[in-house]
């Protein structure tokens, strides 16, 4: 018997030292695949429930561009869930509200105003990174620094959030208020779509990851080559160029692996003196390091 339990301890550490060694193989792919970029790359995966991760570059302070639109879909959704506003309520857009020459589908739709659902408000900010949904939404929560404390409350601390676009879009510098880690973000992202450590029902748990699946924004980044067919719930941030600098080509969500294991991964590039196809393209080309590796790790 103890010569089992000797054996059976033994097989369970040679397991963790490889699983460890193998995670760590990735993350020194990666390491090379990035080191020669003329840009703070930040990686961070992590695979299911799994302790162990990939980090590059991950605690770095970087812009988050519009991916706090999914920080603020997490607020609205937890305020609709406890009753203060509801999907499906009309919600009447002025035409004082179509901010001018920032990205936005609804107000190129509707330039004179319009009533919406909230659903709908929603659908715009995180499918289609629309930014005057963006901030029709955080005037209806408060503002920035009430989301911002939503998540402080929650002890989320690698982030802050303390503009809204409008603000963001009209002066490059102020961008950098908004600022999250690549860590942080992949955390979130994992806490949230396991919907065990927060108040989402599971309504606006299944709204918010059906509407992220659906994103029209930055198709070459995470999905640009994965496999045809490869779902991908994500959300995109761009900060555009100034001086020949990227501030922001970012790309954070879910791969939803053919084992069912769910790869958690955010890959923000920042600082960059690179084309946008090019920042694109290191996005694209780590999302499908982890995809080989996750499933070449399973053959015999």
């Amino acid at each position: 018997m103890i010569k089992q339990l000797l054996f059976l301890g033994f097989a369970v550490m040679l397991g963790a030292f490889s699983a460890s060694a193998q995670m760590q193989a990735l993350q020194t792919q990666i390491e090379a695949y990035t080191q020669d970029k003329d840009a703070i790359v930040a990686v961070a995966i992590k695979r299911g429930n799994e302790s162990e991760a990939v980090y590059v570059r991950a605690a770095e302070h970087l812009p988050m561009q519009s991916v706090f639109k999914f920080h603020i879909a997490i607020v609205m959704l937890t305020a609709i869930d406890k009753g203060q506003f509801a999907l499906q309520q009309p919600v009447k857009i002025k035409k004082k509200d179509l901010t001018p020459d920032i990205w936005s589908p609804l107000r190129d739709k509707y330039p004179e105003g319009v009533t919406l659902a909230l659903s709908e408000i929603l659908r715009y900010m995180l499918a289609q990174s629309d930014n005057v949904a963006c901030d029709i939404l955080l005037k209806m929560l408060g503002g920035p620094t009430k989301v911002d404390r939503f998540f402080k409350d929650r002890r989320v601390h690698d982030l802050a959030i303390a503009i809204n676009e409008k603000t963001m879009q009209s002066n490059w510098d102020m961008q950098f208020m908004n600022w999250t880690t690549a860590a942080a973000c992949t955390d979130l992202m994992r806490t949230y779509l396991a919907n065990s450590q927060q108040e989402l029902s599971a309504a606006s748990h299944t709204f918010l990851w059906d509407v992220m699946k659906t994103t029209e924004t930055g198709l070459k980044r995470l999905k640009g080559d994965l496999p045809s067919g490869t779902i991908v719930a994500h959300k995109t941030g761009f900060s555009g160029t100034r001086g020949g600098i990227t501030a922001a080509v970012h790309d954070a969500g879910v791969i939803f692996m053919p084992d069912g294991i769910p790869i958690f991964i955010t890959v923000f590039v920042s600082q960059s003196k690179a084309d946008l196809a090019t920042n694109e393209a290191i996005i694209a080309a780590i999302a499908r390091m982890t995809y080989d590796y996750f499933t070449q790790e399973k053959k015999p």
